[in-house]
């Protein structure tokens, strides 16, 4: 969490209590999509009482958000598929935007926590920003991303621009990692009180069954002895797929039974996509590399990390990875590259090892070292362990209780600091 002040609100009197639960009401702004992180954060805040409108689509409908006291889900955006055409595109997302705005003039909630923006980010971090607060709503803001534009080469004054007024508007902003903080503050101008790391929940929304990691192998046509290395998530060019699979070519070449599986789809990156392929061409036929290029629902995720030895991240750029908690959800160490604060979340021969960036040759090395070391000899025991620390250190609780001790502040509630588990900064 970081060597931050510790957050602590005085009351009148000299004993502090916990604020009216109901008193506590927030929108919870998701931008219809990132089910896992919605999921974990609006059900721990649900478990604490906090009145929830969710703000939601299709995608993150489930059982937990209807039926229960103080909870109201608001399927404002509906179904999002890709596979329509261009009109109903435009349709549903002009009728969403209608629904939002509409929503944010009548909401109850003084409290508007965006996780995500929407399809126009520099509508929603200008002009909707401006709009919730003429409402005189207090904005909260989940940066999972400082400048994903920079971290993908394709920044502009633009989005600086729009950035800027975003960060500029939020009463408070939540980042992953203490690197991202440093960066909103020394590039945005953001100022320090404003700022909270909280960890980056552990992905509870992806269901683990009792299917056996000698099952899951099987699925995907494994033998005894296959070493398999996992992809999984989006394709794009900042994740350095080409890198593992030149790291993966130089393995084979020695031999020792590598597989590679990749599973996930291409985003935005057709050229990029079609080189990729090419290079993977010859151990695709060969079946050495096993090649899923498409969304993978959640009920099928868990075959591809019950079936992998190890996941590998071998970006080029990041702040932070989702991937590497959902495998850490699974127990499966990770063989990933020193960027963004990736190196912070994996502990070298307990969780995994770290590989020089975009250096394949050195992704080899790691990938080596790990197949030599008792982590991957004491696998089976060792994904329990994986699974305790992240629960550990990821817990959704200490997540809950820092955002709702924010709400509180806010709110200008009591929130009592024995509620904190952990330090961070106070809320401005």
């Amino acid at each position: 969490m970081g060597n931050h002040q510790k957050r602590e609100w005085k009351t009148g009197s000299s004993q502090r209590t916990a604020p009216n639960a109901a008193k506590i009401a927030v929108a919870l702004l998701t931008g219809g999509g990132d089910q896992p992180y919605a999921y974990g954060l609006a059900t721990e805040l649900i478990s604490q009482s906090v009145t929830l409108d969710i703000i939601g689509s299709n995608e993150l409908d489930c059982p937990e958000f209807h039926g229960r006291p103080g909870v109201n889900f608001l399927n404002l955006r509906g179904d999002q598929r890709p596979d329509v055409g261009f009109a109903a595109k435009t349709l549903r997302l002009s009728l969403y935007y209608l629904r939002l705005l509409y929503y944010a003039a009548t909401a109850t909630p003084e409290v508007f926590h965006i996780l995500w923006n929407n399809k126009f980010e520099s509508f929603d971090r200008t002009l909707l920003m401006l709009y919730y607060k003429a409402l005189a709503k207090k904005v909260v803001l989940t940066v999972h991303n400082v400048n994903v534009r920079k971290r993908d080469d394709r920044d502009s004054a633009l989005n600086r621009f729009t950035l800027r007024v975003q960060y500029r508007l939020s009463d408070h902003i939540f980042v992953h990692t203490e690197q991202m903080k440093r960066e909103l503050i020394q590039e945005f101008g953001t100022h320090n009180d404003r700022v909270t790391v909280i960890p980056f929940g552990i992905n509870n929304a992806v269901r683990s069954t009792n299917l056996t990691e000698r099952e899951a192998r099987a699925r995907l046509n494994l033998r005894d002895g296959d070493r398999a290395l996992l992809f999984f998530g989006n394709i794009a060019p900042y994740k350095g797929l080409e890198l593992l699979v030149s790291a993966f070519q130089q393995l084979s070449n020695r031999g020792d039974n590598y597989r590679l599986i990749i599973a996930g789809r291409p985003k935005n990156c057709e050229q990029y996509w079609s080189s990729v392929r090419e290079m993977m061409r010859e151990d695709l036929q060969a079946g050495r590399i096993l090649l899923r290029d498409e969304f993978i629902p959640d009920d099928e995720t868990e075959i591809f990390f019950k079936a992998a030895d190890v996941l590998v991240l071998p970006y080029r750029h990041i702040y932070q990875s989702g991937v590497l908690f959902l495998g850490y959800s699974f127990g499966l160490p990770t063989v990933a590259a020193d960027v963004g604060s990736l190196k912070e979340d994996i502990e070298a021969g307990r969780t995994g090892f770290i590989f020089k960036a975009e250096d394949p040759i050195d992704l080899a090395r790691a990938i080596r070292e790990y197949f030599a070391s008792d982590l991957y000899r004491e696998l089976a025991t060792r994904r329990t362990q994986i699974k305790t620390y992240a629960a550990e250190k990821h817990s959704w609780s200490v997540v809950g209780k820092e955002t709702a001790a924010v709400y509180a502040e806010l709110l200008h509630l009591p929130y009592p600091s024995a509620l904190i588990s952990g330090e961070g900064s106070s809320a401005g």
